[in-house]
């Protein structure tokens, strides 16, 4: 069902942006000049002193009022063009374009910035420019100083200030213009951590009342933020679904091009499982602990990809000790083992696993690598092999997780993963206990007291 405008933030329709590229600057005046001097006469001209170069092409989406849809693509794919677009910075060649509401952007860096102002110059600048008079900038001022926390470089020429001040400072401005449209494009990557945890704390609170596009090549970034997104290539749209679809894709499209023809990677997946929620529901606590941990082997349902070298047959998670089964309280002994066939020989086979939250945050991980690189191990074609990991289970708080695993040969800097699953268990927990963080602890004390004087 089409939804209403009322509704939509962003209406993108058949978008497309042609660039002309001159091989020399007197191109560009014969460009200007001859055609007209043709058309002047009665002659028609059918002659270009230039290339056509699309940016994009018939680039079409809607981002609702209150949504976080990502960008995803790689350089020159086309996502900095689109999102100049959105902010009214560059004219689209061709199809429309609607936005509803007032748009704030941390595009390019230092975009917006006139470098021999100061950073206070440049504040009163870009705040007028995103809509704020006066006197409402005088009233936030200190604010965003005190948000860019830069010091005394406020009142510095921004020309002397480093990338990350630079970011700083914009990311400051923007989170005090009042926006409806908030877009962020890769520009947290060149913050500190400090800061862009601070950033990101504005990002969620931002994200209960308005409509935010991030662009980003961290695809973790990108599931943990974005409900939606969509991919770019040269120009043109590959996907568009849920985030966490899109990303899975992205990498392994990625990874295909990084690997040109050492490797093909063939799709594992059913598309008719999209989210974990299709997979496995969530299993009510079969004993009354605090903290209960139950997981499904779901390998048969696994999506991911594969070269046809190597492939994952088997997973088993157990509990080394007393109370064997799959059920866990956290803080205990577990065996993770992954088993594998090889159709060729392996001269340096990597196993491992990457714990993911339901957000696609990773949680943990770890492969063999490091017991390979001391201890070499090869194995031949058509020969079963396993990697086995021993580890104290961490307290998971309430959710549902999914553990991806690998198989993959070579070495740290240059390997080829034959065969990638994402989701081979699903692991559902029923906590009462862990209420703060990714990951809980078992404290062995907890006290308050009062010292007297």
């Amino acid at each position: 069902m089409p939804m209403s405008s009322n509704e939509i933030a962003i209406k993108v329709e058949s978008l497309g942006k042609r660039f002309e590229i001159y091989d020399q600057p007197g191109d560009r005046l014969k460009q200007f000049v001859w055609p007209r001097v043709r058309r002047f006469v009665g002659q028609k001209s059918s002659q270009q002193y230039f290339q056509e170069f699309w940016a994009l092409k018939n680039v079409t989406f809607e981002v609702k009022k209150g949504q976080t849809f990502g960008v995803v693509g790689r350089n020159g794919s086309g996502k900095s063009t689109l999102l100049q677009i959105i902010c009214g910075t560059l004219n689209p060649t061709s199809g429309r374009i609607g936005i509803h509401g007032r748009v704030a952007a941390l595009l390019e860096l230092g975009s917006g910035f006139n470098p021999e102002f100061t950073g206070r110059e440049n504040v009163y600048l870009n705040a007028s420019v995103l809509g704020l008079s006066n006197r409402e900038i005088d009233d936030r001022f200190e604010e965003i100083v005190k948000f860019a926390d830069i010091g005394e470089f406020i009142n510095q020429p921004t020309k002397t200030y480093s990338s990350g001040m630079m970011v700083r400072l914009a990311f400051a401005v923007i989170a005090h213009v009042d926006a409806d449209i908030l877009v962020v494009d890769e520009a947290l990557a060149v913050g500190d951590a400090v800061f862009t945890q601070k950033c990101m704390r504005f990002i969620r609170e931002f994200q209960q009342k308005g409509t935010l596009l991030f662009v980003s090549h961290d695809m973790g970034a990108i599931q943990n933020i974005c409900e939606s997104a969509m991919w770019l290539s040269h120009g043109k749209v590959m996907q568009i679904g849920d985030s966490k679809t899109v990303a899975e894709a992205y990498l392994q499209h990625t990874l295909q091009e990084a690997y040109g023809d050492k490797a093909v990677l063939a799709s594992t997946s059913d598309d008719s499982l999209d989210t974990c929620a299709d997979i496995a529901k969530p299993s009510p606590a079969l004993l009354n602990y605090e903290s209960v941990l139950t997981y499904t082997d779901n390998l048969s349902n696994a999506k991911g990809w594969s070269t046809g070298s190597a492939e994952i047959i088997g997973i088993e998670l157990t509990k080394l000790g007393e109370g064997a089964g799959p059920i866990f309280i956290g803080g205990e002994v577990v065996c993770l083992k992954i088993h594998a066939l090889s159709s060729i020989a392996l001269d340096q086979p990597i196993l491992g696993f990457i714990l993911k939250d339901r957000l696609g945050q990773d949680l943990f991980g770890e492969n063999t690598l490091a017991f390979t690189s001391l201890k070499k191990t090869e194995i031949s074609a058509n020969q079963k092999f396993f990697g086995e990991f021993i580890f104290r289970l961490p307290m998971l708080p309430n959710g549902e997780y999914m553990l991806m695993a690998s198989v993959a040969n070579g070495t740290q800097y240059d390997n080829v993963q034959h065969h990638h699953l994402h989701n081979v268990l699903i692991i559902n927990v029923s906590s009462s206990k862990v209420r703060y963080g990714l990951v809980g602890i078992a404290f062995d004390k907890v006290k308050i007291g009062v010292i007297d004087d």
